[in-house]
This record gives C-alpha cells, sequence and structure tokens, in this order.
C-alpha cells in the first residue's frame, strides 16, 4: 500500500529543472507492492518533472531497453540495480534501502554484467519481468490517483488470480503485450470480482493438501483455456460471449478475433476457478477412479460421470461428454495421473505420476503471443497468404479437435498386440477404424478450408494422395452437410 503522504516534500529546494541528472532526493516516492523497479524509477522521473531517459542517465546501462517488434520500450521492462545503484536509487525517491528490498521483487537480483566496470559505479541492466519475478501486469491508475493525486502509470508483479481492482471494476492486464489497453471493465459481470474472492479459499485448500495453488492454477488455467479455443464450436456456449461482449464495451464487433485474445483470461476466469476448486475435490478424484472401472480397468467413457459433474460445476451441463472425449489435454493428463495413483501404476517417462504437472505443450499461448501472431497475419502483403488468416477460427479448431482425437486413438493401441487373438483384433479394429474417421473427417475439413482461401483442387488432391474427383466429391458432400447444419 502507498501511503497517503508518500509524495510529499522531504526537503525544502526548489523543484529541479529537467536538465538536472541527479536531483539529490527532493521527493519522496514510496514504492508500490511488487513494483517493477523500472516502474518506479519512472514514477520518480514524473514526479520530478523530467522525461525518465534522463533520470536513468544516473546509472551506467550494460544493455538496451527489451522492445516490441513494431518497436517501443515493453511495458514489462525492468531493472536489475547492482550494489551503487541501489544505493543511488534509495537516494532519490527518499525510501529507505530495506523498504525497497521488501516492496520490489527485482531488488536483490543482480546480473553478471552488473559487476564489470569501476567499483562504486552505480551500474543497471535491462531484463524483462516475466523472466526475473514473475507474470506483469498493470496497476490501477484510479488506485494510484486515489493514494497520490496522480493518475500515473504503475507495473507490477501480479498472478492472474490476483488481477481483479474490486474497487473501481477493472481487470489489469498483462503488461508484456504490444496492444494500448492497460485495463478491462468487469462491472457488468460481477462474477469475475466473486471468483477472485473464491480463490482464496482455494488457494487455502490447496496448499493442505500440499499441492501448490500456483500449480492447481495453472493446470485449472490451461484446461480452461483450451475449451475457450473449443468453444467456437460450442453450439451451446452462451457464458462466454455474453461476457467477452460485455468486457469489450459491449460488442467485439469486427474486432472478435482480437478481443477472443485480449479477453480471454478475464472472461475464463470463474470457470478457472470452479475447476480448480473440482480438481482439489477428494470425492471428484474418487469418481475418475469409477469412471475408469476401478479394479477393473476399462477406457473412460464418453459419458462418464466425473465429466459430467465437472461440467455442472462450471454451469454447463452439456459439457461433460465433450471434455470427456477431448483426449490428449491437460484434463484427461490429470484423470490419468489420479487413476495410476489408485492403481499403483508408473506414469510415462518424464511425468511420472505428479496430477499437477504441466506439459509444456499444453500451457496456454499468452496474450502477447497471440497478437504477435495476429499483427504478422494482419501485415502480410496480400489476402489469404497465411493459414490462420484465410482458415476462419472456429475451421481451425475444429481440425485441431480431430487430429488430437485421432492421436489419442492410436496412443491407446500401444501395447495391444497381446492377449487373445479376438480381443487384439477388436482393440485394434476398432481404434484404428475409429482414427481412420477421424482423420478423413480432418482431410475433409483441411481441404474445405483450403480450398475456399483460394487454393487450386488439383494441388489439394496431389497433397491429400487423392484423385482430384474423388476429392471434389468428397468436398460437395461436406458443402451440403454444412448447408444442411446451417455453417
Amino acid at each position: 500500500m502507498i501511503r497517503k503522504d508518500e509524495y510529499e516534500v522531504v526537503h525544502s529546494p526548489g523543484q529541479p529543472h529537467e536538465g538536472d541528472p541527479n536531483p539529490g532526493g527532493v521527493f519522496r516516492t514510496a514504492p508500490v507492492t511488487g513494483e517493477t523497479t523500472s516502474s518506479l524509477i519512472c514514477r520518480i522521473a514524473g514526479r520530478y518533472g523530467m522525461d525518465a531517459k534522463v533520470l536513468r542517465s544516473c546509472w551506467q546501462w550494460r544493455n538496451y531497453p527489451p522492445g516490441h517488434d513494431g518497436g517501443g520500450v515493453r511495458a514489462d521492462a525492468e531493472v536489475l540495480l547492482n550494489a551503487a545503484g541501489r544505493h543511488l536509487l534509495a537516494g532519490l525517491c527518499g525510501v529507505e534501502e530495506d523498504v525497497l528490498a521488501r516492496a520490489l521483487p527485482s531488488w536483490g537480483q543482480e546480473d553478471a554484467k552488473l559487476s564489470a566496470g569501476r567499483n562504486g559505479v552505480p551500474a543497471a541492466a535491462w531484463r524483462t519481468g516475466g523472466a526475473v519475478a514473475g507474470p506483469v501486469a498493470f496497476g490501477c491508475r484510479l488506485c494510484a490517483a486515489r493514494r497520490t493525486g496522480t493518475a500515473v502509470r504503475v507495473v507490477r508483479y501480479a498472478p492472474r488470480w490476483e488481477r481483479v481492482c474490486v474497487r473501481h471494476g477493472r481487470w489489469l492486464l498483462d503488461a508484456d503485450a504490444d496492444q494500448p489497453l492497460e485495463y478491462l471493465d468487469v462491472w457488468g459481470v460481477p462474477e469475475v470480482a466473486a471468483a477472485q474472492r473464491r480463490w482464496a479459499g482455494v488457494a487455502r485448500r490447496a496448499a493442505r493438501a500440499g499441492a501448490g495453488p500456483e500449480r492447481v492454477f495453472a493446470l485449472a488455467y490451461a484446461v480452461v483455456a483450451r475449451w475457450w479455443e473449443q468453444a467456437l464450436h460450442w453450439e451451446r456456449e452462451a457464458v462466454w460471449p455474453r461476457r467477452l461482449h460485455q468486457v469489450a464495451g459491449g460488442n467485439a464487433g469486427t474486432e472478435l478475433e482480437r478481443w477472443r485474445i485480449v479477453g480471454r483470461d478475464t472472461v475464463v476466469f470463474p470457470e478457472v476457478v470452479a475447476v480448480a476448486d473440482a480438481l482439489l475435490d477428494s470425492a471428484m478424484a474418487e469418481l475418475v477412479w469409477r469412471d475408469s472401472g476401478a479394479g477393473q480397468p476399462r477406457p473412460l467413457p464418453a459419458d462418464g460421470v466425473f465429466c459430467r459433474r465437472l461440467g455442472e460445476r462450471v454451469g454447463r451441463g452439456w459439457l461433460g461428454p465433450l471434455a470427456a472425449t477431448d483426449y490428449g489435454g491437460p484434463l484427461t493428463s490429470w484423470m490419468g495421473a489420479v487413476i495410476r495413483i489408485r492403481r499403483g501404476a508408473g506414469g510415462p517417462p518424464g511425468y511420472g505420476n505428479d496430477p499437477w504437472w504441466l506439459r509444456q505443450e499444453h500451457q496456454p499461448v499468452t496474450m502477447a503471443g497471440q497478437l504477435r501472431v495476429l499483427s504478422k497475419e494482419r501485415s502480410a502483403p496480400g489476402s489469404g497468404t497465411t493459414w490462420r488468416s484465410a482458415v476462419p477460427a472456429e475451421q481451425r479448431a475444429l481440425i485441431t479437435s480431430l487430429v488430437n482425437d485421432a492421436e489419442e486413438q492410436l496412443t491407446q493401441l500401444r501395447g495391444a498386440q497381446y492377449g487373445k487373438t479376438a480381443d487384439a483384433a477388436q482393440q485394434l479394429l476398432g481404434n484404428l477404424g475409429h482414427a481412420a474417421t477421424l482423420i478423413e473427417q480432418a482431410v475433409r475439413e483441411t481441404a474445405a478450408g483450403a480450398l475456399t482461401a483460394g487454393m487450386a483442387l488439383e494441388d489439394l488432391a496431389r497433397w491429400a494422395r487423392l484423385p482430384a474427383d474423388v476429392l471434389a466429391e468428397a468436398l460437395a458432400d461436406h458443402h451440403n452437410e454444412q448447408q444442411a447444419k446451417g455453417r
């Protein structure tokens, strides 16, 4: 918290002029808890009426600030200081070093580059905040104005479960993305703030279970982010579109794809907390065990009780079969670990039986990463020059789902060629046939998307290793099916 008198004049000398590189600590500028050192330096410069670059000239810099691909310094740029540099900053802001050490997560961290140079010379090095102390977000300017009298920008380290400013109804966005917004208005979606209050209890349960709140949240976040991508073709999904339009100012309009990127974490947050709560529930783990056949192992069914209950807990009674058949995702990985623990079986190499282990391929792409891809697609010359810009997001998501499901069917065949001939043949043919059907559907969807984007039928037929007339007939049937479905 910032004290009310944080910007009171500590000494009587007059305001330094902009060209003075070392104002000598005339004004007191207290840090915000979790603030980046770079953010504090910028606020100090603003208080002295000078450009941040002028104040930063007090330090010797070992490298250049991190920037965006399109130019401009990243808002999550962080600063590491050597001992002399930290002493200088303490003097400039009029705050004791031990106070700064408690408030600034990067305060005690140094870099090999900072050891170079003359002893006693204030030195600094640039880093990205995420590489120093975790996710970086914007602070609430209204909170800053309430405490300091000036609506200044504050950048601070904040996990995704602490992004709601309840007082002002704002979701504070990641600071690493190349986009102008610092927050989204969540007054119209009170369930987002309610989820943040609920998370405190979930985190305590996770700590008591020895799971680690941050690991539980990360897994739940990955599960729901995967649902978010699939929800483009969920006909019964109505909650997320309403929330998305609300945080977009009433209507996402023609910028739907961009708003789906910027608004994702805000919109799905209540479901993330609900899923985390469910995965910590021992009764839910018992349902997974029962669905697996308990002492008589069997494949997890599409109508399993666990997934049905999970859908109910996120307010979607229809979600169960969709979640149960999303093979190869973080949810099925968690379920598999729970089952193996109960059976006393070993886990996959490198993963063991830790249910909270989140594979790298399951980690959601960040807002910054998605916006970079979107920007490159939109800046590419001509129309339809990239797959993602030429093929609708719904169709891309469907292709991904079909491929993942086919992959899971084939994965289940490892070790299948044992036992009785009839049993082995039944499993092999059943899974292979299902996988072939899924692959055929994926081929049709891919070819249809490419054809609509302007690719030649002859090229598509050659790449698919099909006669052109066979592919043309398949695409015609596909078109008729989509028209019948109203797509």
